[in-house]
């Protein structure tokens, strides 16, 4: 079994900051890549931030200079530090992870349960 626990979402004024953090934890045996996708009702869900287990990264380019995604490989977990944050950032951001939970299976994608944003102009 595996779980991805997010948190850090809310409600935040136009300009201001938020940070989401999600914890990867049950049966993993490596983790090649996490990051974050968001989702608006009546959208598909799209890439925000991801960065991989060597700290290569890769962003939307509606947040690139304002997100900044890090890791900490030895606990599992993914930061997404957004500053700038504007109405359109609105959405409920899911975290991801790409895993193999032993050594002979093969790589998986897992995804949290999703946190709100809310900013209001």
């Amino acid at each position: 079994q595996v779980q991805l626990v997010e948190s850090g979402g809310g409600l935040v004024q136009a300009g201001g900051s938020l940070r989401l953090s999600c914890v990867a934890s049950g049966n993993i045996y490596s983790i090649h890549s996490m990051g974050y996708y968001r989702q608006v009702p009546g959208k598909p869900r799209e890439l925000v931030a991801l960065i991989t287990s060597g700290g290569s990264t890769d962003y939307a380019e509606s947040v690139k200079g304002r997100f900044t995604i890090s890791r900490d490989n030895a606990k599992n977990t993914v930061y997404l530090q957004m500053n700038s944050l504007k109405p359109d950032d609105t959405a409920v951001y899911y975290c991801n992870a790409f895993l193999k939970k032993t050594i002979w299976s093969s790589m998986n994608w897992y995804w949290g349960q999703g946190t709100q944003v809310t900013v209001y102009s």
